[in-house]
């Protein structure tokens, strides 16, 4: 699998699993959790931008 597919796919995954976990928090009330989540959210989404990134400069 290309390093920029696979750069993608785990962005997007990091993402969904970020937004759980905001969502967990806010519901709880456990501001670490939420911002644990915004942070992983955040994380996926430039994950996801350097797989892009990747596959401009490939192509």
């Amino acid at each position: 699998m290309k390093s920029s597919i696979r750069d993608n796919a785990e962005g997007k995954m990091h993402q969904a699993k970020g937004k759980i976990k905001e969502v967990a928090g806010k519901i709880v009330g456990n501001r670490d959790l939420e911002a644990k989540g915004k942070n992983e959210n955040l994380d996926g989404k430039v994950q996801e931008k350097i797989g892009e990134f990747k596959k401009v400069v490939n192509e």
